[in-house]
């Protein structure tokens, strides 16, 4: 390569990187400087920009590193992350969205924590504090995945160390949270959707000619291996009955599991008005199922230029295509693709962990916007830290993240948005309950093949049940002992 490319690169990807950062800057000027502007924007962001940064937040580094590194392992079958998810994420919006943006509304929380323990007008401190620890130690532990992803792509591209990217993506997510809050957050979610489709759809173009074209690329895909573009996962632990089965119904529930993830709901706590839910998740659903596409397919035909499986780190697939494949201006747009996505999600959970620092840990004392703003530094330093050890692969992190946070929150959220009205106690007993599960899981090898958070999800609805019939069984009791003293007094 030569000096000129490099500079092109560095060039093109310090561009965008700077028109983000022009952006979230921009968006203070609608700052009002209050913890509530802080946290929620006000709750005045129109439905595109929710659609928007919503989808965005949701598909991150770990779409661009993660799923594209999963889908060269996998094969074909790793569509069924795709439809999986967006089922799952239907069915849920058609039940939440709208509610917890009333409820939002009303309360006036400015955390997703804070919202579940004052749902039904009660104050459910203990639970609120559960939830923050929750909510801090796993957002926290997903963006460090993120910071993972950024640098995972500049030590490719540039050469450079590993820190590197995650310096770098971490400085411009606090510069500009620091200037607007969630707001800046989520305008420039909005601006990094765009770069990432247009990253995505360039590796597809690219790919599919160095392929020879469709025809000859599906050929290719096919000689991989006889199961390689086989609909249903081959190899699964439980056979090849049981074993799809519950890999496909376990992506459904990891879709779902977006109801119990605070920093893609405060999106939509943050919608201008309830009635514009519907609004927003057309834009939602129409950017997810095409960038989920993009990056599947890009995925796909890197196992056929990328083929040296053995020596080869899956989740490097797309960095390094892209630098062999890619003039140096569009490497840069590929790399700010990729920082773009990471830098989407980690400023949304940053904001949402520095919310529980803030708001939750006190049981829902109020605290300056400045406290706030420490918080989100603090968050950030810890996420870097994470990021720079260990070897965890981006998808492992965003996984086990994504299920503890939907084994904690999905079903009590689910209960309280179709009427119920579960005790402190006894959604403190869901929550631990999920989590537990969540890790119980992953304990158990024959088990790893499938989504974490599925059966976690299941037991924190079957605690409710058990908890209201004992609940009810217990009125019951005091009901015929109180019945039994007024007939022995009329007796007297």
């Amino acid at each position: 390569m030569s000096p000129e490319a490099p500079i092109a690169m560095i060039a093109t990807f310090l561009c965008v990187l700077g028109m983000f950062g022009l952006i979230g800057l921009a968006s203070s000027r609608l700052s009002r400087a209050d913890r509530r502007d802080y946290l929620l924007a006000g709750q005045t962001v129109r439905p595109w920009l929710v659609g928007l940064s919503a989808v965005a937040t949701n598909n991150s580094g770990y779409m661009f590193i993660g799923v594209i590194g999963y889908t060269y392992t996998t094969g074909l079958a790793a569509t069924w992350l795709l439809v999986g998810w967006i089922v799952g994420d239907l069915i849920a919006s058609q039940i939440v969205h709208r509610r917890l943006r009333t409820v939002a509304g009303r309360r006036r929380e400015n955390t997703f924590a804070g919202l579940l323990a004052r749902w039904n007008d009660t104050d459910y401190r203990v639970y609120r504090r559960l939830a923050g620890v929750i909510s801090v130690v796993f957002l926290g532990t997903y963006a460090a995945a993120q910071l993972v992803a950024g640098s995972k792509a500049i030590s490719v591209l540039f050469g450079w160390d590993a820190w590197v990217g995650a310096a770098i993506g971490a400085g411009i997510v606090v510069a500009y949270c620091f200037a607007g809050g969630i707001r800046a957050s989520i305008w420039t979610d909005a601006a990094q959707s765009v770069v990432m489709m247009s990253a995505m759809a360039v590796m597809l173009y690219v790919c599919v000619q160095e392929a020879g074209g469709v025809a000859a690329a599906v050929t290719a895909l096919d000689a991989v291996s006889p199961t390689y573009l086989s609909l249903l996962p081959s190899g699964l632990r439980l056979g090849n009955a049981l074993g799809p089965v519950l890999f496909i119904v376990g992506w459904i529930f990891a879709g779902f599991s977006v109801v119990g993830q605070p920093h893609i709901m405060v999106r939509f706590m943050a919608l201008d008005d309830p009635a514009h839910t519907n609004r927003a998740r057309v834009y939602y659903y129409a950017w997810f199922i095409s960038f989920y596409a993009l990056a599947n397919a890009v995925g796909l035909l890197s196992r056929v230029l990328l083929p040296d499986v053995a020596t080869f780190d899956a989740e490097l697939a797309l960095p390094t295509i892209a630098a062999q494949l890619l003039p140096p201006m569009l490497v840069g747009l590929v790399l700010a693709g990729v920082f773009a996505a990471t830098m989407s999600t980690a400023d949304s959970l940053i904001l949402s962990c520095s919310a529980s620092i803030t708001e939750d840990f006190t049981g829902g004392e109020r605290a300056p916007v400045w406290i706030a703003k420490v918080a989100t530094l603090l968050v950030t330093a810890f996420a870097l830290a994470l990021a720079l050890q260990g070897n965890h692969t981006v998808f492992s992190l965003v996984i086990v993240s994504w299920a503890v946070l939907a084994a904690a929150f999905a079903p009590l959220m689910t209960v309280y948005v179709l009427g119920g009205r579960p005790s402190q106690g006894l959604a403190i007993a869901m929550t631990v309950v999920g989590v537990v599960a969540v890790f119980l899981w992953k304990g158990i090898d024959i088990l790893s093949d499938y989504y974490e958070g599925a059966l976690a999800i299941l037991l924190g609805f079957a605690t409710y049940a058990v908890g209201r019939r004992l609940s009810v069984r217990s009125f019951q009791t005091r009901d015929a002992s109180a019945d039994d003293g007024d007939l022995d007094a009329d007796r007297a």
